[in-house]
């Protein structure tokens, strides 16, 4: 029997989305990417030649050279989007009017190289280079956190979503003001607890193991999950079993944790089409600066992963005219990635 598609809502930031799953069988002769393996030039670019500006002791298109490092890097962004000059020339379009709203943006960038050896991921490293990963973003957390109202640690991994560099990295960006979708989710989680009385993600975790069809993986104390309202082919959330607000809230035990199960679900992702799996990841928490003054118990600590891939290793999904003007939809279920995910195998392809 014929079925209509449907919509589904995403609570945490106010949208639709529709789940046309017929459309994955449609002919595709559009655009592809090349497939990226563990092996693949780009990815093992090494510093012979000095091309690969992250490499320790390479020297940036800045000039600065970089330390000879020998485990997780940071530094300042050459290119950064927030600054901190003391003294700006004046804007003529500053002001409040509610056609042409305009506001100066402080803040700071930042580059945090995973690893030295450029032909690693942080699907290949050992969980204790990844456990210095996550030690790393906490401590720019503490640092960041009293000064900035937002601090967004993520990655760009791979061509397909931007990234110009395929060395291990990724970036953080903090600012003097909370951005778009962080104010979504911060009205979004307050409102849901003025009225049901719990913290969305805490009662959404709760409903998701009970149902359980779209848990991938759970440890003691994180579950990795695809929201019931995805949007991109193999979209996941990881969640902390209990409430936490923010990074620097976490456990010591809850931060090996993270790394493990970092570590595996990146595995798994690698391993759906036996590739380096494209994605953008990044962490979202209760705001800071001026919001650490402020009630924000509504707030649930989580770690989205938006990957491209679709059909395969070089057909990705692509942002098109009905979703840019209109809704967006996908075109597998969430229950149908997340059964991929769930069965694809722990070891990875390339150690097979």
């Amino acid at each position: 029997m014929q079925k209509n598609n449907f919509r589904r809502y995403n609570p945490l930031i106010d949208e639709w989305i529709i789940v046309a799953v017929n459309r994955i069988n449609r002919p595709w002769q559009g655009g592809k990417t090349e497939k990226t393996t563990a092996n693949s030039e780009d990815v093992t670019q090494n510093l012979g030649e000095n091309k690969n500006t992250l490499a320790p002791g390479a020297v940036r298109s800045s000039g600065v050279v970089n330390d000879d490092y020998q485990s997780t890097y940071v530094f300042n962004n050459d290119f950064p989007s927030f600054t901190e000059f003391e003294e700006c020339a004046e804007e003529e379009e500053e002001g409040d009017d509610d056609l042409f709203k305009q506001k100066e943006v402080r803040g700071v960038c930042k580059v945090i190289c995973y690893h030295p050896d450029s032909r690693l991921t942080l699907a290949t490293m050992k969980v204790e280079e990844v456990r210095t990963v996550v030690d790393i973003w906490n401590q720019q957390y503490v640092e960041l956190s009293p000064k900035y109202d937002w601090v967004q640690i993520f990655e760009n991994r791979g061509a397909v979503v931007g990234c110009s560099n395929m060395h291990p990295h990724g970036q953080l960006w903090a600012s003097n003001y909370l951005p778009t979708l962080p104010a979504k989710k911060n009205d979004s989680q307050k409102k849901y607890l003025a009225k049901h009385g719990k913290v969305m993600l805490i009662d959404y975790l709760e409903q998701e193991i009970q149902k359980n069809k779209r848990i991938i993986s759970r440890t003691e104390h994180w579950t990795w999950l695809v929201p019931f309202w995805a949007f991109w082919p193999y979209e996941t959330m990881l969640l902390p079993n209990r409430h936490v607000e923010r990074f620097t809230d976490l456990t010591e035990s809850e931060k090996q944790s993270l790394a493990e199960m970092l570590r595996l679900l990146l595995i798994k992702y690698d391993n759906v089409f036996e590739c380096s799996f494209p994605y953008m990841m990044g962490w979202s928490g209760a705001p800071t600066g001026s919001f650490l003054a402020e009630d924000c118990s509504h707030w649930q600590l989580h770690l989205s992963f938006f990957p491209p891939l679709l059909r395969s290793a070089t057909v990705p999904k692509y942002l098109a005219g009905y979703e840019v003007f209109a809704e967006k939809q996908r075109d597998i279920s969430p229950e149908m990635a997340a059964k991929t995910l769930r069965e694809i195998g722990q070891v990875h392809y390339s150690r097979k």
